[in-house]
Parts: structure tokens; C-alpha cells; sequence
């Protein structure tokens, strides 16, 4: 399975750029609802992507949870990602049916108050 679908991979590029050119302007970022959820079945570990960074389209910018009960906000290699395994050397996944209902911001909030992310 493709980490992310085509439609997916315009909509973080034209977030991405949205951020760019908020941030050239002197503006706060926007905050993007999450476009995909990423996810290790057999490691724990959880990916919301808000943006892809137009310089360099294998950074994306999102929610990252390891599964040690430390989710933050920052920025991963899609390649990273896509080389990691679990346990059973399961490789990992998109989460086909998540669909934002909130900004990113929100799910931070919550992923800080739970110690992991909870969407």
C-alpha cells in the first residue's frame, strides 16, 4: 500500500505552500486539519501529516507519536517512515478511513493530555 494517494499528496503540497507563504508574509502558520494518519501495526507508532514541505517534498509536517508516551509536532521523512518495521516486520500503513474533523492543534492537545495520539 502507497503511504499516500495522489489526491493526498496535492492537498499536504498545497497546505505546504500555504504555510510558506503565510510565514513569508509575516503571518502565523495556518493551522491545516491532518490530511493522513499513518500508522505501525505491530509498533505502536502513529503519524498525522498536516503538510508537505514544498523544498523538499519527502519532509512532511505533522502530529508524531513513537509510542513512548511522547507525541509532538514536527516535521519526518516520508522515506523514514515507509523503511520502518515492527515487531512482525510489518511495514506501515494508511489509516483509509480517517478523516479530520478538527486542526491539527486539536489533535496535539489531546495526543499531549493522553500521552499518545487518540484519533
Amino acid at each position: 500500500m502507497k503511504l499516500l494517494t495522489k489526491a493526498q499528496r496535492e492537498t499536504l503540497m498545497s497546505q505546504g505552500r500555504a504555510t510558506v507563504a503565510a510565514l513569508a508574509e509575516n503571518r502565523d502558520a495556518p493551522d491545516h486539519k491532518p490530511v493522513v494518519k499513518i500508522f505501525t501495526p505491530d509498533a505502536g507508532c502513529t503519524w498525522l501529516l498536516s503538510e508537505l514541505d514544498p523544498e523538499d517534498p519527502d519532509i512532511v509536517f505533522g502530529l508524531c507519536d513513537l509510542g513512548v508516551g511522547c507525541p509532538e509536532l514536527g516535521t519526518v521523512r516520508l522515506s523514514e517512515i515507509a523503511s520502518l518495521r515492527g515487531a512482525f516486520g510489518l511495514p506501515p500503513e494508511r489509516d483509509r478511513f480517517f478523516e479530520a474533523d478538527h486542526p491539527l492543534s486539536v489533535y496535539a492537545a489531546q495526543a499531549y493530555s493522553a500521552g499518545r495520539i487518540t484519533a
